[in-house]
């Protein structure tokens, strides 16, 4: 069985909470299985001219979720792919009800000390993790939903990309 064989024709989604490693992993996960990646983010980004801390800054997150709802929305229309949602998009059941009906979902299952580490070197980028109090409970409010995910990879301080990529394959493989 080849990797891409292993997961058919529909997607694949990264959730994770910020910084748990959804977009440094999903370019090679998406390579190991030859399938196109969707950093949600990007895709927002593009669409909107603007970093999607300005978007939050200058429109509120009500209204970036929304647009990350639509954004989703038309990427899951997508032929096959690997894609990372934003670390909230599992807040919204629209956006789990739209990733249920077109793919699985996989949760990189970080830590919250290693997402903090990582969230503190691009603070700029993360204006819904101001600090660690605000950071720390966004992550335990999310827990419950990311755990209600197709899939479980606990990611380990010294793991590298390939090596959770191959946990990944690992664990698709044996769902089929």
């Amino acid at each position: 069985m080849t990797a891409s064989s292993e997961i058919g024709n529909s997607s694949i989604y990264l959730v994770g909470f910020m910084a748990s490693g959804k977009s440094t992993v999903g370019p090679a996960l998406a390579a190991r299985l030859c399938m196109e990646f969707i950093d949600l983010d990007r895709v927002i980004e593009m669409k909107m001219g603007c970093t999607i801390a300005q978007l939050i800054e200058r429109e509120g997150e009500g209204s970036f979720r929304q647009i990350e709802t639509e954004a989703l929305g038309e990427v899951s229309q997508c032929t096959a792919a690997v894609i990372a949602p934003g670390g909230g998009a599992i807040t919204r059941e629209e956006n789990v009800k739209l990733m249920a009906a077109s793919g699985r979902r996989i949760w990189l299952d970080a830590p919250f000390e290693l997402c903090w580490r990582r969230i503190e070197q691009d603070r700029n980028q993360r204006p819904l993790a101001p600090d660690e109090p605000t950071a720390r409970s966004r992550y335990e409010q999310r827990l419950p939903l990311y755990k209600q995910s197709d899939i479980q990879i606990i990611i380990g301080e010294s793991q590298s990309p390939d090596e959770i990529v191959a946990s990944i394959i690992d664990q698709l493989s044996r769902q089929d």
